[in-house]
């Protein structure tokens, strides 16, 4: 098969492409160079600037809207962060009692009443008075009534009233920045101010649309807007006409370079069909900038519109460029000569940019080779200026439009343009004391256009919160320029004075994506929006050469099967290469050819060193790995590119646990022999962390992968060998369940396993049998939740289920297979998700445009197909989409369900189960998601911590997210792994899995020892935006043998340091009658247990038999070591989900 995946462009457009990821430093010294203002020059502006600014300062009294809300609350501050938090989910929530949960803890987080009679401006103190006090104000009350108030509230606050002031709060704060719900409103309200020479280009609020019925509602008001904006502009210009500016995400959902076909087929005709309706009123229209991502598309859509007979002549096609983006100039140049070559003429609206937090979070965790923006916002500010000059010297084709709050900036335009044509523009609420300085003949006499939002206060917020983060954040100018104790000179020092600070250099606190650990290297990831990857990667995967699969193991006569067929489960007539499968009673053999003496003899270090080299040699061959798990194992590219990424972070990770291990003279010996079993839903990943972690305790190894992905397993094991790993280390067996099962009847000192609960008991059964004491490893399936309460962001909650439960076909253990929602939200989620799911587009894998392949094989598609069929006789509502030929594909599919008792297991595909629940009734239906007996993952979407808590304290699972979907945990940051029925720990990608797979007495942690780490909560480095932290919880443990003496001495220590202790009747400790010791003959859910005495056989065999999950026995005989007794718990939390990362645009530059 081939893949197309890139497409073919002019000189001029690859020259934009190339510059994508540009170093930050050449980016920088190329914009310096044409930077040549005069002494003369360089004068005027700073005296313009300083005369500006003091007037403003001086005007400060007079302050409103943002400019007073910034001065008095920076995100620096407890109360910052509050009130953004509060504004960004206060008017979504419903219900009153979520609302009251969500004031009373913001309230908490920031001293409200410090503000109170420091602000000037009525905005901020209406806030601050009703955010502490709780009046029920209204817009009449002023600033003297509020203040008589205070002695009076202070004794009676009641929660109604509060909630209405804070209500009330935020809809003047909304007022501040929206010009009105609908467009006549906002015509009639922006009016005064177009008399004083204001014009405004108006933006529907709203989030980007994730469903058809989105899309046609926004593209139904850009359409009115037009209108309105076109009728009120009758006798005036195209320049000093009101404008509007268009997102393009809301009008299409699914507005991404993957999509490219329905982009142009479906979405060009709507923004043609607003430009020729703008054209017939002669008033302009904007295409709003986005991420980085969708520029070179959007680019494609402005050539187009260029090209139209139907706009020929028509000056009014506005596109926005961001200063931010090292594209920047470039783009300059190419629209700069398209609109010569077509003769045409553009209005460009030049940006700072609004998406650097995030652009800077993306990067990082897709592991790209850099950044597409500046890490400093003086660099940003040199590139704006540099543009600027581009922009001005096109007069013929090209009206410039400069967006700046910055005052430096403003005033080095104003030099630059003399006697140019172009304008300034500001965003509604925003830096309006400046801009009222701009305008007029008495000012700078330039026109200013406001960016102003139409809608309601509700529709709002997201953008509010962009804006209120970007200006409140310490390093924004708008922040400084009300600051007196900011020196005014430091304000007007132009850019390029100020690059001797950093010569170009990148800021050190953004940490480039591929070195976001310390102490490794990232696994480097592929941007499938940038053309020039996309044609390396489609060269790399056409030019990849399949081999045929055999074992590979040290018998050089072992007997095959006949070789069997490959066929890619996407398209059941493509052949994908065959495999031969090992003889079942082969395995004896390959079991005692297996040798870890070469092996162990090697030093960890030049062990660490193998790994790593195997980590290289994986991204090397990226082509011929990603093809078979496109091919293989019917992966998605993201899909396929997140697998290669993981195999290659558990090599880099386990090589440097090795070395870690070994530098504290914590290494142990190697256990021996060890079978490694693994899955076909991750069959490079997991099969590779399965294989290295052992390989890095110094073990042999038998592999045996899953026989749907022979082929892929073939290749890893190739290269691991060409890394420097000893075949006798390392051998590869292939061959069906028969032979896994032949495999574990051999005498091994330990299995990996990763597959179903039940094999794993089976697993588990057998190994009671062994007189060797092998320990496993397993990690079997997930009943996973995730709970979204009414205070939690509808548009972020729909985003994260989809990935979750339809990513990779759902044929992931941690994906997401139940969604509780809050009653009072439950109907309005209901359609959003099932319409978003309409625009997955189930198919071919090896497409870009393609969101869900197949399942593995026709046995999980006909099992998937039964549970559908159960499902649509008892759901509530339901909904399927069409199902493609030609392949084992399963529709995704959502049921919504009346209780969890028709859920009775996990099913393993892209199917997904809503359930509504009362929020006083959340710990109950929490309780019985715990019965099903599972504890993989689980998450939490809020805004409310103690929601969060409450959900993180009852429902069992060992890894947690909030506020972001629940799959891809990344190696080394969120360590993955469960218990109960979803396994036995330790957590693959943690520090205590490698440990396990040794003979160490007592386990190491480099965060605290035995007696401290269940104190500790530590944090794991990781991505901007993101708090990754780990716990370690008790739980109930078997005391299983001993005297009293001993069993008093253990169970003291275990009751000290939190966990219960279980015993028999017949158990000396019965007897006690102690708090914390539970006397039983059932296990119940205690899967773990300490022998005092050597264990009989035959109570592993009962402990096997009798635990509904795999029970692990600890020898306590001679080392009481508590490590690895705890639950693991992972913890990740998307700081972001406010809306920007408060964090990184409050942080100072180095």
């Amino acid at each position: 098969m081939q893949f197309t995946l890139s497409k073919q462009y002019s000189p001029a457009r690859q020259n934009i492409t190339k510059n994508y990821r540009l170093d930050e430093k050449t980016a920088v010294d190329q914009l310096m160079a044409t930077l040549d203002f005069t002494p003369e020059q360089e004068q005027r502006i700073t005296d313009n600037a300083i005369k500006l600014i003091k007037k403003l300062r001086k005007d400060k009294q007079n302050q409103h809207g943002a400019d007073a809300l910034m001065e008095e609350f920076s995100l620096s501050s407890e109360e910052g962060v509050a009130l953004m938090c509060l504004a960004e989910a206060l008017l979504r929530i419903p219900d009153d009692e979520t609302r009251d949960d969500l004031i009373h803890e913001k309230l908490q987080a920031g001293n409200w009443k410090s503000h109170i009679g420091n602000a000037r401006s009525f905005f901020i103190n209406a806030a601050s008075y009703g955010l502490l006090f709780g009046q029920k104000m209204s817009s009449a009350l002023d600033e003297q009534a509020l203040s008589n108030t205070l002695t009076k509230l202070l004794a009676r606050l009641s929660t109604p009233f509060m909630r209405a002031a804070v209500v009330q709060s935020m809809k003047i704060l909304g007022k501040q920045f929206v010009t009105g719900v609908t467009m006549p409103e906002a015509l009639k309200n922006i009016q005064p101010r177009y008399n004083k020479g204001f014009t405004f280009s108006f933006d529907m609020l709203g989030e980007a649309a994730m469903t058809q019925a989105d899309a046609d509602r926004y593209f139904n008001d850009y359409l009115h807007a037009i209108e309105e904006v076109g009728k009120n502009a009758v006798g005036r210009t195209i320049y000093n006409s009101n404008s509007v500016s268009v997102k393009l995400s809301a009008i299409h959902p699914k507005y991404w370079r993957a999509k490219y076909d329905r982009v142009m087929d479906e979405l060009y005709p709507r923004v043609k069909q607003l430009f020729v309706l703008a054209q017939k009123y002669n008033i302009s229209v904007n295409i709003d900038a986005e991420e980085a991502s969708r520029l070179e598309l959007s680019l494609d859509l402005v050539e187009k519109l260029l090209d139209e007979p139907e706009l020929k002549g028509y000056k009014g096609i506005g596109y926005v460029v961001q200063a931010y983006s090292k594209r920047c100039p470039f783009v300059l140049d190419y629209l700069i000569h398209l609109a010569r070559e077509k003769q045409g003429y553009l209005m460009i609206r030049l940006v700072k940019g609004a998406y650097w937090d995030s652009e800077i979070k993306w990067a990082q965790t897709d592991g790209l080779e850099g950044f597409p923006l500046y890490t400093r916002k003086n660099h940003t500010d040199i590139s704006y200026i540099a543009c600027a000059k581009k922009l001005l010297a096109a007069q013929d084709v090209i009206y410039p439009q400069f967006a700046t709050h910055n005052v430096q900036t403003m005033c080095t335009i104003y030099e630059l343009g003399q006697g140019k044509q172009y304008e300034f523009q500001c965003l509604q609420g925003m830096g309006e004391s400046l801009y009222d300085n701009i305008v007029g003949k008495e000012n700078f006499d330039r026109q200013v256009r406001a960016y102003a939002p139409v809608g309601t206060h509700a529709t709002l917020l997201a953008y509010l919160v962009r804006r209120l983060l970007e200006n409140g954040a310490n390093s924004s100018f708008v922040h400084q320029l009300v600051d007196e104790n900011i020196p005014v000179e430091r304000l007007v020092t132009p850019p390029w004075k100020l690059y001797e600070k950093s010569h170009g250099e990148p800021n050190k606190l953004v940490k480039k994506p591929l070195e976001i650990f310390r102490d490794r290297r990232n696994s480097a990831g592929f941007d499938l929006t940038n053309e020039f990857v996309l044609a390396k990667l489609e060269q790399a995967l056409n030019q990849a050469k399949i081999e045929n699969a055999t074992s590979l193991t040290l018998l050089s006569d072992a007997k095959h099967e006949p070789a069997h067929q490959v066929v890619n489960p996407a398209n059941l007539a493509d052949i994908v290469g065959e495999a031969s499968f090992l003889q079942t009673g082969e395995a004896a053999r390959v079991f005692e050819a297996a040798d870890n003496q070469q092996w162990q003899a090697t030093s960890a270090a030049e062990k660490a060193n193998i790994l790593r080299k195997a980590a290289d040699l994986y991204e090397e061959n990226h082509g011929l790995l990603m093809k078979l798990a496109v091919t293989e194992a019917g992966k998605t590219l993201p899909n396929a590119i997140a697998e290669l990424r993981e195999a290659v972070d558990f090599l880099r990770y386990y090589a440097n646990q090795l070395e870690r291990l070994a530098n504290h003279q914590q290494l142990a010996e190697a256990r021996g022999k060890i079978l490694c079993i693994s899955p076909w839903n991750f069959p490079l990943a997991i099969f590779t962390g399965q294989v290295a972690a052992s390989l890095a305790a110094g073990n042999a190894v038998v592999a045996k992968p899953a026989e749907q992905t022979s082929l892929i397993a073939y290749a890893a094991v190739k290269l691991l060998h060409q890394a420097g790993i000893p075949q006798a280390a390392l051998q590869l067996v292939l061959g069906a369940g028969e032979l896994g099962a032949a495999l574990v009847q051999q005498a091994f000192d330990g299995v990996v396993f990763t597959g179903s609960t039940e094999v794993a008991k089976l697993i588990e059964k057998r190994l009671a049998e062994a007189d060797n004491d092998p320990v496993l490893i397993a990690e079997t399936g997930g009943q996973n939740v995730l709970v979204a309460d009414s205070s939690a962001l509808p548009e972020q909650v729909v985003a994260d289920v989809l990935s979750s439960a339809f990513d990779s076909a759902g044929q992931r253990c941690s994906a997401l297979r139940v969604l509780l929602l809050q009653e009072e939200v439950a109907d309005h989620y209901y359609p959003m998700i099932r319409d978003a799911v309409k625009e997955l587009a189930l198919g071919d894998p090896s497409q870009l445009a393609t969101d869900i392949g197949p399942v593995i094989d026709d046995e999980a598609r006909k099992n998937l197909e039964n549970h559908k069929e159960v499902m649509r006789k008892v759901a509530v509502n339901y909904s399927e989409l069409p199902t493609p030929s030609g392949g084992h594909f399963v529709s995704p599919a959502i049921y919504l369900l009346d209780n969890l008792d028709q859920l009775q297991r996990e099913v393993f595909g892209p199917i997904l189960h809503i359930i509504r629940y009362r929020k006083d009734d959340l710990v109950n239906v929490l309780n019985q998601v715990n019965a099903k007996g599972y504890a993989l993952t689980g998450g939490c979407h809020s805004r409310i911590r103690k929601h969060i808590e409450l959900v993180e304290k009852h429902l069992h699972c060992g890894n947690f997210y909030i506020n972001r979907n629940i799959v891809g945990a990344v190696v080394g940051v969120q360590p993955f792994g469960g218990h109960g029925l979803s396994g036995t720990g330790p957590k693959a990608g943690g520090e205590f899995y490698l440990q396990r797979l040794t003979k160490t007495p007592r386990f190491y942690s480099e965060f605290a020892d035995a007696d401290n780490l269940a104190k500790t909560k530590p944090r794991l480095e990781s991505i901007t935006g993101e708090d990754n932290t780990l716990a370690y919880l008790p739980c109930e443990v078997a005391i299983l043998n001993g005297e009293l003496t001993q069993a008093q001495a253990a169970a003291e220590k275990l009751l000290a340091n939190g966990f219960s202790v279980l015993v028999e009747p017949s158990h000396p400790l019965a007897k006690a009658a102690k708090t914390g010791i539970r006397v039983a003959t059932t296990l119940d859910s205690c899967q773990k247990g300490i022998y005092l005495a050597p264990l009989a056989q035959a109570q592993r065999q009962w402990l096997a038999t009798n635990s509904r999950a795999i029970f692990k026995c600890f020898d306590w005989q001679t080392v009481q070591d508590l490590l690895p007794l705890y639950d693991e718990f992972s913890r990740s939390y998307n700081t972001t989900a406010a809306g920007g990362n408060t964090s990184l645009m409050a942080a100072q530059e180095e």
